[in-house]
């Protein structure tokens, strides 16, 4: 019933003449990409794979940025979730403005990334190219995460179970077709802890002043895992939809230094709506509210934002592309500007 519905009504491929418009110019300062991160290993020919053996850079990141011309003086740093990419940030599956565009609009210097392993940030395939050669038994390859299109559906919250609509779904459903087109492989499994994603983060946000950053569902408490890392520029985090908060899993002492960051989690709609897989999203807000607790207690900004408790129903997990995508971040901006500047 699900794929029926991809088949149907999301599938049919985006013509570039159907994206909306935003109808103005977008007058920018500066607009490029970068890697942060990243060390230099050596490989064998049959880990290369091609050509001969080598050095190679692993564990690199890949930064896309747009800077307005007129700033307002706080880089916001989005970073996308498990089995996506930075491309959840730009244009919504039905052709609208995205957050990224949508932030820099609004005077935000905004950077996207591609968490290591993902998109084009790149992963090394020495693993795979040395079972493939003989070298290593085939149980020594990493798993290689990816979501079926369907079960994203149910996952996401942007149908039921059952594969029915959710009758007040923010969702754009005509376009489900294009976010499966957005999930890709994912590489996280073959990584240790901590995950490359977050030193690289934690570089990024040494070359920025009055840093934000955005974590959306596996990526939610990323930006809590930079702070740890002992980096003081960090404005505020914005944790979207993250699959806990691991509320019982830090110290007191970790809690001590997350109360110096103003902290802001978002959840959509629906969240108990059955899931046959994975994590039900009702026991995801519940150890977010305890770890809320936890930091306020500690005299820290903590709180927790929901659109259906102020009078916007249907949101689901993906909220940056949802109908109302812009509503949310306009109330994310206006959480951002009450934030006291870094020091």
């Amino acid at each position: 019933m699900l794929l029926a519905a991809l088949s149907s009504s999301g599938s049919v491929a985006q013509r570039f003449e159907d994206l909306k418009k935003s109808g103005t110019s977008l007058t920018l300062r500066g607009v490029g990409s970068f890697y942060v991160g990243g060390k230099s290993v050596a490989r064998t020919a049959a880990q290369i794979g091609l050509y001969g053996n080598g050095q190679i850079i692993v564990d690199q990141m890949y930064v896309a940025y747009m800077l307005p011309a007129k700033s307002v003086g706080t880089a916001v740093v989005m970073i996308h979730g498990g089995t996506l990419s930075g491309k959840s940030f730009e244009t919504t599956p039905d052709g609208r403005m995205g957050w990224y565009e949508y932030f820099v609009r609004k005077g935000y210097d905004s950077y996207v990334v591609d968490q290591v392993g993902r998109g084009r940030s790149g992963f090394d395939p020495a693993k795979f190219n040395d079972v493939r050669a003989g070298v290593s038994p085939s149980g020594s390859q990493p798993n290689i995460r990816r979501i079926g299109s369907d079960t994203a559906l149910t996952r996401f919250r942007i149908k039921q179970a059952d594969g029915s609509d959710f009758p007040d779904s923010q969702f754009p459903l005509e376009a489900t077709g294009e976010l499966a087109k957005q999930v890709v492989p994912d590489m996280t499994d073959m990584y240790s802890v901590p995950n490359p994603t977050i030193p690289g983060l934690s570089e990024l946000a040494d070359d920025l002043t009055q840093v934000v950053m955005i974590g959306h569902s596996q990526a939610g408490r990323m930006p809590l895992e930079v702070v740890l890392l002992g980096k003081g520029n960090i404005r505020g985090i914005i944790s979207v939809e993250p699959a806990g908060c691991t509320s019982s899993v830090y110290t007191e002492e970790q809690i001590r230094v997350l109360s110096a960051v103003p902290i802001l989690v978002i959840f959509g709609d629906h969240l108990s709506s059955r899931q046959p897989v994975g994590a039900n999203w009702g026991d995801a807000l519940a150890d977010c509210e305890a770890f809320v607790s936890r930091v306020v207690h500690a005299g820290g900004n903590a709180s927790i934002f929901r659109p259906v408790e102020n009078g916007f129903r249907g949101n689901s997990h993906m909220l940056m592309q949802d109908r109302n995508n812009l509503v949310v971040a306009d109330y994310i901006i206006h959480w951002i500007e009450r934030l006291p500047p870094k020091h």
